[in-house]
């Protein structure tokens, strides 16, 4: 029992970091499932079964958090059907090939991608804006595609909607304003989620009991971490985002190097 309410309160925290920046949370819960047990004495999980976690808290955070999102205005349907049906059909693929991959490469290829979306969240744009008009939004399909392709592949491998590392990508390389980029990840997160999570359960990968205390969190934590984003301003968001995924790699890191 007490494992179930230490999944519980993972949920609220990974819940609400996902609507407050966007995320699918699997940068946070990850990291929380792989070394909050241990730490309280619990077994620990396999990464196998951490990434199954992971991908169904990411498809339960993305519905509730992009249906807020929409709310503000912060959501651009066409940007999500360009990179989300991109994002699905490789993640798809990765999901279903991780089963091949060994735990420690798993592990590694998690580690490379929170290295490099907290490098790329911290170079600064000359686009962004705290209102921007969703309705005139302009972008690169090609760019749009190619990001979203990527991180699908990558992401289905670790387990990961891959949004901490596409909110960067849309916004240094797509160039989509922060709010955007935030509220349209969720939408797009939600996707490649749908695709991790229908190939890992395909596969026989996803501990269907455990994820039941995380589903009853993640989405009421999810709505409120929405309406306390929309009164940050972007500054912040990036920076908070950027300690996250940088105290989650270092961690990580720390893990592959001396395992």
């Amino acid at each position: 029992m007490e494992i179930y309410i230490l999944l519980g309160g993972i949920g609220l925290v990974t819940g609400f970091l996902s609507g407050l920046l966007g995320i699918g949370g699997g940068i946070v819960l990850a990291p929380l499932l792989l070394y909050a047990p241990p730490f309280l004495e619990f077994e620990p999980f396999a990464m196998r079964t951490v990434a199954g976690l992971t991908i169904v808290q990411g498809f339960v955070a993305g519905l509730a958090g992009s249906v807020s999102h929409w709310r503000f205005n912060f959501v651009s349907a066409r940007l999500s059907v360009y990179m989300g049906a991109s994002i699905f059909i490789t993640a798809l693929i990765g999901g279903a090939g991780s089963r091949y991959v060994s735990n420690n490469v798993l592990l590694f290829l998690f580690a490379c991608l929170a290295l490099i979306a907290t490098v790329l969240i911290l170079i600064p744009v000359k686009h962004d804006t705290e209102n921007p008009d969703v309705t005139h939004l302009s972008f690169s399909r090609l760019r749009a595609i190619a990001a979203a392709s990527g991180v699908g592949f990558l992401g289905g491998l670790v387990g990961q909607g891959g949004s901490f590392i596409l909110i960067p990508l849309m916004v240094s390389f797509v160039h989509i304003p922060t709010r955007i980029a935030i509220g349209t990840n969720l939408a797009i997160v939600l996707l490649s989620s749908l695709a991790g999570f229908l190939g890992k359960a395909a596969t026989g990968q996803i501990e269907w009991l455990m994820t039941v205390p995380l589903l009853l969190t993640v989405v009421p934590a999810a709505f409120l971490g929405s309406i306390v984003s929309r009164r940050i301003s972007t500054y912040h968001l990036k920076r908070t985002l950027a300690v996250l995924i940088g105290l989650a790699a270092a961690r990580i890191w720390i893990t592959v190097i001396f395992p």
